[in-house]
């Protein structure tokens, strides 16, 4: 199984990891694309106010610009602890044991505007890149990333539990994926889509399958480890479920 989870705004500062090696990530055929866009982000951070624009950062947010003019000099740390914020706080990686921590790496993924898709011990560094940016020179991510990363992501011969923000997911499809919506009930019983709450439920599903002693093969694997870690999924479709929350 792999959970591919979207990515945050925010990162972890610092790391012990050696400097980033694009070429050494998961899913190297990315490598390409990968070396493409640090090499436009680097150049593009020389220019602070055209990297304000162009990422939509104010000019209190020049340490973002900073960061990522030091993509391939800054350290690195595993992806699982890069990416901090809502999601990450309820998957609660600080928590896990050793063995844990090995099972969530084997099956947690992160969509990336810049790495595409990193599995959850590739060492990466700070950066501040978004899904839906247009770049200098380059274009929308879409247009960089919907081919390959679609390629790649149709190779992945496990179960994929796709929790991929709607900005991420339009970067590129992934065939047959599993889908979850979160959603409340309101006193007619009609489902709305939560937003407030939506990545503290999706980083408590994420953990329910990571920890899983075994990985679910099918929806109704799925369906079974979160109703016993107390999460409602309920199916909509052939694969796409809903989280039901109070």
């Amino acid at each position: 199984m792999l959970v591919l989870l979207p990515p945050s705004e925010t990162k972890a500062e610092g790391g012990a990891g050696a400097p980033l090696d694009p070429a050494a990530l998961s899913f190297p055929e990315l490598t390409p694309i990968r070396e493409r866009l640090v090499d436009a982000l680097v150049a593009l951070a020389a220019d602070p106010p055209a990297s304000r624009a162009a990422l939509d950062l104010s000019e209190r947010q020049n340490d973002e610009v900073a960061r990522n003019a030091a993509l391939r000099r800054s350290p690195t740390r595993p992806a699982l602890e890069r990416y901090t914020g809502v999601l990450y706080d309820a998957l609660g990686v600080a928590g896990f044991t050793r063995a844990q921590r090995s099972r969530a790496t084997r099956r947690l993924a992160v969509a990336s505007a810049l790495f595409g898709v990193v599995r959850a011990g590739d060492p990466i560094p700070a950066y501040r890149l978004s899904g839906d940016t247009v770049l200098p020179g380059i274009g929308g991510l879409r247009g960089v990333w919907r081919t390959d990363l679609a390629r790649t992501l149709s190779t992945v011969d496990d179960l994929v539990v796709d929790l991929r923000s709607g900005m991420y997911a339009n970067l590129a499809a992934v065939p047959d994926a599993v889908t979850v919506r979160v959603v409340t009930e309101d006193g007619a019983g009609r489902r709305l889509t939560v937003s407030h709450f939506n990545k503290a439920y999706k980083g408590r599903l994420a953990a329910a399958l990571a920890l899983a002693p075994r990985e679910p093969g099918s929806v109704r694997g799925v369906i079974s480890i979160a109703r016993t870690n107390g999460l409602r999924l309920e199916p909509t479709g052939r694969r796409a479920l809903d989280l039901v929350v109070e």
